[in-house]
């Protein structure tokens, strides 16, 4: 997305509709239990993090982590900025993301059927061995607890989209930017996938109309038993 794109996106979002309870000290209170909680989990899931990486590099050529510019959201300033995010790479090195922008552009713009409309691409044959087991247990989005470190990501908060993704949105899918991105959410233990995009924008502006440490809480919480059942993962 170029420099007028992210104009017209920032342009476009209808900021300053944040819950009540959720001031300045919300924030730099999540912040600290994001720093806390992702430092930890980096150091007591660092084997197994090294263990993936090397899994992901024995099954396919290429790096272990996939690098891709999402768009984000500078809690300081109240407005959305894109930034670099990391996951354990699911993929064919090198493969092409047209199938899967077309795929966004039709599932946002009304052009998906049945089970086809989803948020994920079913039967993706990009997809490594290895990946489809990272992805059905969502084990390739630990990186991204170095994004919480580096403050792009939270613990909790709206999904993370690609910049291409943004592109299409109608003007009151921007609400959903005005959060900083999650590992989880509301949307992650509702069905993640299973949802249409309506859904999940709905969903993700309940969280940003509701969003206080108790909230954040038990969607933590409710991730724990999401993940075991496996609902709705790629």
């Amino acid at each position: 997305m170029d420099r007028a794109s992210l104009h017209l996106v920032r342009e476009r979002c209808l900021l300053g509709s944040l819950s009540p309870h959720s001031g300045d000290l919300y924030f730099w209170l999540k912040r600290l239990i994001d720093v806390s909680l992702a430092f930890a989990l980096l150091m007591l899931l660092s084997p197994l993090m090294l263990l993936i990486g090397v899994l992901v590099k024995v099954d396919s050529r290429g790096s272990a982590l996939f690098k891709q510019e999402r768009m984000g959201f500078n809690w300081r300033k109240r407005k959305p900025r894109p930034f670099l995010m990391y996951k354990f790479r699911s993929m064919y090195q090198d493969c092409d993301d047209a199938c899967h922008r077309d795929y966004v552009r039709r599932w946002i713009n009304g052009g998906l059927d049945g089970e086809e409309g989803t948020a994920k691409l079913a039967g993706d044959r990009r997809v490594t061995r290895v990946g489809r087991i990272l992805r059905k247990t969502s084990l390739d989005e630990l990186p991204q607890l170095w994004n919480v470190l580096k403050g792009d990501m939270s613990l909790v908060g709206p999904r993370p989209v690609p910049l291409y993704e943004v592109a299409e949105y109608e003007p009151w899918h921007m609400r959903r930017l005005e959060a900083t991105p999650g590992i989880t959410g509301l949307w992650q233990i509702r069905g993640r996938a299973r949802v249409g995009v309506g859904e999940m924008v709905s969903l993700d502006i309940e969280y940003i109309n509701r969003q206080t440490l108790w909230v954040d809480l038990k969607i933590m919480l409710l991730t724990i038993p999401a993940l075991i059942s496996g609902r709705g993962a790629a």
